[in-house]
């Protein structure tokens, strides 16, 4: 469990093993240093080989994040308005628990469907993120949450084409020869994979980076494809189009290991360098020598990361890249082939956790967590169902991160909304519950966790005492569940039991116990002789499936649904990448990394800045039909001429006036997955006011 030493004075000093909970590929191990009860640091587990001893400068200041004076401690009740400023007082457990139950005892009188939990990634535990809180749900009948809003479009597009999420393992990406990050500020956000891809480039492999920003990760690549946002596809296509030409095939691995091969040659002959270079707005010989590179090194592998298909035809070009290893054999060599998630490799016993049995009667709607803004302001309907009546948030700041944000803050706002929030902080969300309830965090909990950039679980044990009155997400779902009145006995289950339920005897909880980590038992080249885990068990370039629902078989283009008028209202193309030292909304508070960022910033290329009058550093005005949101200029060759890139996300209430990024993006969906569109953007940019002095605080 721990290591103790003994401090001068003889107290002891333990350090206790856990996981990072946060949404990032590389899952750390973690050791947590306790002091007299009291977590002084946070650092990464130098025996875990997939972290060792690194921490990324946001998980690294993990203790001061549990430690800070704002943190929640006890149950708070709002008295008056909400929204921005609400006012709240103390109230003790028992009483918020119990006027809790009545008021989701009495919705779900009339219809349970008008009850909608609404979580994400806040934690990616098991046991914190998706046990108790499913049962409880499921045993209610509240209605279902689509959870979409970071990586379905991605996930669907591997699923039609290689049968899951599943790819190569990370660590053998230190003997590629090719390395392809598409989509993705390695650096920033994939910082451990970023470490394997450096121990390729020192021995002699060519590193590409793919991506309409100039991150700090493109910077430090042989070579930056700076293509416009939502054109993927057309790129991958255009590889295509040249692996053909040129031959540059693995004849006997399409022929014994692959689906559809003539439909998809026929879609990629339509894909020429030419026309691909005009629509992703690269230089043609730019497009020709990566198809030169990856038809004719060995191995070559693809990083795939979510960025790109945050776009309306970000399913297809998923699975374009994803068609990519097959075509030339990649997925022979343990070092080729392409990871965008290893997430579908762990054998979780997801109905065991979640107990969908606990539900009788119809299956409940499904309301998709993108489009809540919409869905909170709607009227009960034949074809909507009952009108939602009460949220149950936790794991997720949707004020701040979700699309459209003036209507999703409209929808929290309405009188008639009862709404319980399950957080560490007065979060965005947090100004809008009737109750809100004091979360513990990841050193105060069990949890049990897989990795979608590894294939490794580990355990969390708790390291301290839950501070305050804080307690775990799944104490405070068991508790409600006694309140309403539900006896089944999976309610009794303690975490270290769902913990053990969570893989059962598929993975040795011992090992867990004794070292905190344990390796998948897995082929090093997964796909080397086919074993794709689709319906007819090949990589799938054409997919029935896909044929059935009307959609395109084979990987095609997709426009995005807006597209950037030059000379017209919104000329500009937007995405909104994070922000290196926060992850989604969380970290935003705490102030060694706000101070790190120093304000919310649009960065814009100096092409665009000059004829707006628009000076680094200075207030802008960032706009579409959906709203407005000011920030401060960086002007810099990060955005490419005609895209801004609004780096997020911000809290509204740390913006400039009140709102962040997200009061431009649209709740309009992608092609495959029902997903976000965040990165299919356009806007205007104007001055907005006084000059400011780049870096200076807001």
């Amino acid at each position: 469990m721990s290591t103790t030493e003994k401090t001068p004075d003889s107290e002891p000093v333990t350090q206790v093993r856990g996981a990072c909970p946060h949404d990032c590929p590389d899952t750390c191990a973690l050791l947590t240093t306790v002091d007299k009860g009291v977590a002084t640091r946070v650092q990464g587990n130098p025996a875990h080989g997939h972290t060792g001893g690194v921490l990324c400068a946001k998980v690294s200041r993990y203790a001061e994040r549990t430690n800070h004076p704002e943190r929640l401690l006890q149950p708070l009740k709002r008295v008056g308005p909400k929204g921005p400023g609400a006012q709240f007082v103390p109230v003790d457990w028992d009483d918020a628990l119990a006027d809790i139950a009545a008021r989701l005892s009495g919705i779900a009188a009339r219809d349970p469907q008008a009850v909608l939990p609404y979580s994400y990634a806040g934690t990616m535990g098991l046991v914190q993120g998706e046990s108790m809180d499913r049962r409880f749900f499921n045993r209610l009948g509240a209605s279902h949450l689509g959870r979409t809003i970071c990586s379905t479009a991605g996930g669907e597009g591997l699923n039609y084409t290689l049968g899951g999420k599943l790819g190569m393992k990370v660590e053998f990406f230190t003997e590629s020869r090719l390395i392809i990050i598409w989509g993705s500020n390695s650096i920033g956000s994939n910082l451990h994979f970023w470490r394997y891809a450096q121990q390729a480039k020192r021995d002699g492999a060519r590193l590409v980076c793919i991506d309409p920003r100039k991150t700090e990760t493109a910077e430090k690549c042989h070579e930056h494809l700076q293509l416009r946002p939502g054109t993927d596809a057309a790129l991958a296509l255009a590889l295509m189009h040249e692996l053909i030409a040129n031959d540059w095939l693995d004849h006997d691995y399409i022929a014994r290991y692959t689906v559809g091969w003539d439909a998809l040659r026929e879609s990629a002959l339509q894909w020429p360098p030419e026309r691909a270079a005009e629509v992703c707005g690269l230089p043609v010989e730019q497009i020709r020598q990566l198809a030169r590179d990856y038809g004719t090194t060995r191995p070559a592998a693809i990083r795939l990361n979510y960025g790109m298909q945050r776009v309306r035809g970000g399913g297809n070009a998923t699975r374009a890249v994803a068609c990519l290893p097959a075509l030339t054999g990649a997925w022979r060599h343990r070092a080729g082939g392409l990871l965008l998630s290893s997430s579908g490799h762990y054998p979780v016993q997801r109905a065991v956790l979640q107990r969908p049995d606990l539900h009788t009667g119809q299956v409940p709607r499904t309301i998709n967590m993108v489009t809540i803004g919409d869905d909170l302001l709607r009227e009960s309907s034949t074809t909507f169902g009952p009108k939602i009546e009460a949220v149950v948030v936790y794991n997720s700041n949707p004020v701040a991160v979700a699309p459209d944000s003036a209507q999703v803050a409209k929808g929290f706002a309405r009188d008639d909304l009862f709404t319980v929030v399950l957080e560490h902080f007065r979060t965005d969300t947090a100004d809008y519950a009737d109750y809100l309830l004091p979360a513990t965090t990841q050193l105060e909990h069990w949890d049990v966790h897989l990795s979608y950039g590894h294939t490794d679980v580990l355990l969390n044990r708790p390291a301290i005492e839950p501070l305050g009155e804080s307690r775990s997400n799944t104490r405070i779902f068991r508790d409600l569940a006694a309140r309403m009145g539900y006896t089944d006995p999976c309610f009794a289950d303690d975490d270290e039991a769902m913990c053990r339920q969570a893989f059962g005897d598929r993975i040795d909880f011992a090992q867990l116990l004794e070292i905190g980590f344990a390796p998948l038992p897995l082929p090093d080249a997964p796909f080397a002789e086919g074993g794709f885990h689709t319906p007819s068990g090949k990589c799938e370039f054409y997919s029935e499936r896909l044929a059935s629902q009307g959609l395109a078989p084979v990987p095609v283009h997709v426009p995005n649904h807006e597209l950037p008028q030059p000379g017209g209202r919104y000329p500009l193309a937007m995405i909104s990448p994070p922000a290196r030292n926060f992850l989604n909304s969380t970290f935003v508070n705490v102030q060694s990394l706000r101070n790190i960022e120093t304000q919310p910033v649009l960065e814009i290329h100096p092409d665009d800045a000059t004829p707006r009058g628009i000076a680094d550093g200075s207030l802008v005005r960032v706009f579409n039909d959906r709203g407005s949101y000011e920030c401060h200029a960086a002007v810099n060759d990060r955005a490419r001429p005609g895209v801004v890139n609004g780096l997020g996300i911000w809290w509204r209430k740390f913006g400039v006036n009140g709102t962040n990024v997200n009061e431009l993006t649209s709740q309009a969906l992608t092609d495959i997955g029902a997903a976000p569109t965040f990165y299919d953007c356009v806007v205007e940019v104007e001055a907005s006011g006084a000059h400011t002095t780049a870096g200076a605080s807001t």
